[in-house]
């Protein structure tokens, strides 16, 4: 932690050659430090200037271009390179008794995460069994064990705080002075939108009742030094499970196109581009803000793919899922393909 007389650094990019001094503002004094000599830590050039970030620990230098995964702008705010981020974003053990685990999510019957279930809910959960058989889609499976369905929440919880996220949500959010609900109508998706059936649509609703009871899917967030928080499988998931639905703050595309959001996901494409939303889970949303996608560019990109993200009208408005495309391992890295635009959208960014 910074002392009190270095709360504020005006910048966290290093200057271009040109002006090889930078100052930085304290709370009542100002003191210059030259930044000439400055380079990048990866390809040793200091070249790029306008490209070159400063750790805000260790003052080294790197490029944006030369970071894994690859930042796409300068990050607003304070900005660590990847051996300080290790140790300042390391994932350790959520200080949060059970009680307030439950807190957090708003769980609403708690006594069923340490109870067992009694021989009418196994009768429920058989019946179940039989008729997802019969879906398109199948709900989540969640680990047996309730203590480890609080590891998996506090892995969850850990890295929303870790990114200074104002709070859980597991619905699409609408802020004012963003776009409001209303505008958010899948007939404008420009050339249609698939309609979710109605077994897939009580599916959906199912995986969202088991997470108000605490039945957490069996998801588990962990740091990467490289990747950043990422998230595994704790457990084996059938091809064609619903793995989250992408939630988070929606907005406006053309309130966003010059934004710096590292995870904005692609809602409604319009005929008319100022009706095209998207999802912002930068202070709301769900273990979706931590799944990462995969980089099309790169031979190996494809074959990380476990996921297919899909858009749906589902009672109207625009969703998007994030769905197994194949049988997934426990203990391995969830990945997804940004809606299949892999020739619209930069996937070189992505992991």
């Amino acid at each position: 932690m910074a002392s009190a007389k270095t709360l504020k650094r005006r910048r966290t990019q290093a200057l271009k050659p040109e002006s090889p001094k930078s100052v930085i503002e304290f709370d009542d004094e100002e003191e210059e430090i030259d930044y000439s000599d400055v380079y990048c830590e990866k390809c040793h050039s200091g070249s790029a200037a306008d490209k070159l970030l400063l750790c805000d620990k260790c003052d080294r230098g790197f490029h944006i271009f030369c970071l894994k995964p690859v930042l796409v702008s300068v990050p607003k705010g304070s900005w660590f390179c990847p051996s300080c981020n290790n140790q300042v974003k390391k994932l350790k053990k959520f200080p949060l008794v059970q009680t307030k685990i439950i807190d957090f999510f708003r769980i609403q019957k708690p006594s069923e995460l340490v109870e067992k279930p009694n021989k009418d809910n196994r009768k429920r959960r058989k019946s179940l069994l039989v008729a997802k058989k019969k879906r398109k889609l199948l709900p989540f499976t969640p680990s047996e064990d309730p203590k480890r369905r609080l590891e998996q929440m506090a892995s969850l919880a850990t890295a929303l705080k870790a990114c200074r996220m104002v709070e859980f949500s597991n619905e699409l959010t609408y802020i004012r002075d963003m776009a409001p609900r209303s505008e958010n109508g899948a007939v404008l998706e420009k050339g249609g939108m698939q309609v979710l059936s109605k077994e897939d649509s009580d599916t959906l609703k199912l995986c969202k009742n088991m997470m108000e009871r605490g039945e957490w899917p069996p998801l588990m967030v962990i740091f990467d030094s490289e990747e950043g928080f990422t998230v595994e499988a704790d457990k084996f998931i059938k091809d064609l499970t619903i793995i989250t639905e992408y939630t988070g703050d929606v907005d406006y595309l053309k309130n966003r196109e010059y934004g710096d959001g590292d995870s904005m996901m692609t809602l409604l494409t319009a005929d008319d581009s100022s009706q095209s939303l998207v999802i912002c889970p930068d202070e709301r949303g769900n273990i979706a803000r931590f799944i990462n996608g995969i980089n099309n560019h790169m031979p190996e990109g494809k074959k990380k793919q476990n996921l297919k993200c899909v858009r749906f009208d589902i009672d109207g408005e625009a969703r998007v899922l994030l769905i197994a495309n194949r049988d997934i391992p426990r203990g391995e890295r969830l990945y997804y393909d940004y809606n299949g635009y892999e020739h619209e959208y930069p996937t070189e960014h992505f992991v």
